[in-house]
């Protein structure tokens, strides 16, 4: 059954929205069970954290585009495999644009000509 949330039309989806990270695949910059801001968006540069379909199975991801243009989607922790991109029918679902680990939270900006993330970090703890 598919995700009546991510599936829904009008406005809404141009909305931004959390999702919960399940599992260790881009650790140690996402741990399990942190939050993800993502938000929706079909295009994509290198070094973007992207939220994105293949195949018909959504994934959670660093899309890299190298010189040769050969696009793939890169978990952070290295015991998981590449996606290679090449052949395969794929779509961008958004892009990632802030996580909050134990109430920590990070902002994600990408610079169109750089496409590599810019982290700052804002601590809504208090304690430094």
């Amino acid at each position: 059954m598919a995700d009546p949330s991510l599936e829904m039309g009008g406005c809404s989806m141009h909305e931004p929205y959390a999702l919960q990270v399940l599992g260790n695949e881009m650790e140690p910059e996402f741990p399990d069970k942190c939050i993800v801001i993502i938000e929706p968006n079909e295009s994509c540069s290198d070094g973007m954290y992207i939220f994105v379909e293949v195949e018909g199975v959504r994934w959670f991801r660093q899309y890299q585009r190298d010189d040769q243009g050969r696009e793939r989607l890169v978990a952070l922790n290295e015991l998981y495999p590449e996606i290679d991109l090449t052949g395969l029918e794929w779509k961008t679902l958004g892009i990632i644009i802030q996580r909050n680990v134990h109430r920590k939270v990070k902002h994600y900006e990408y610079d169109v000509k750089r496409a590599a993330p810019q982290v700052p970090v804002t601590d809504l703890t208090g304690h430094g």
